[in-house]
């Protein structure tokens, strides 16, 4: 059997959506933008996904809980992945949203994953303005 290993090497510089959004990351709070018609987009985004139209800058802050939409378990975590050990990722919408994020949460087992379950985000201590300046945790774990 032959391994591929697909990979898209870049850098992007940080404008003032993303920018805010990871610096909001890196003190420990989940920014969302404000589209034209009041929903709260997560993550923030430039350009609103119905109409293609500017978003007028206007952040929320969100979650740090939120719910489990739907999920996939990673059995075999890869260096590439967030987590070291078995996990979910999973779209999770947090709590003031109207869009649900991805991201990992580690819920110590498959058998614990459900969707419709409550998730509260997990920071490291030190963070860097990244999204893997946090992960989730079953609520009842927190």
């Amino acid at each position: 059997m032959t391994t591929h290993t697909i990979e898209f090497p870049y850098t992007r510089t940080l404008g003032p959506v993303i920018g805010p959004f990871l610096t909001g990351l890196r003190d420990g709070h989940v920014l969302g933008v404000r589209n034209r018609d009041g929903r709260v987009l997560v993550p923030p985004l430039e350009w609103d996904p119905a109409t293609g139209e500017a978003i007028d800058v206007d952040f929320v802050e969100v979650g740090p809980a939120g719910t489990v939409e739907t999920w996939a378990w990673v059995t075999e975590p890869t260096r590439k992945h967030p987590l070291d050990h078995p996990f979910a990722f999973a779209l999770i919408r947090l709590d003031g949203a109207d869009t649900a994020l991805l991201h990992a949460v580690d819920a110590g087992s498959m058998d614990r994953m459900r969707t419709g379950m409550r998730v509260v985000a997990r920071w490291k201590d030190e963070r860097a303005g990244h999204i893997t300046d946090l992960s989730f945790v079953p609520e009842e774990a927190a």
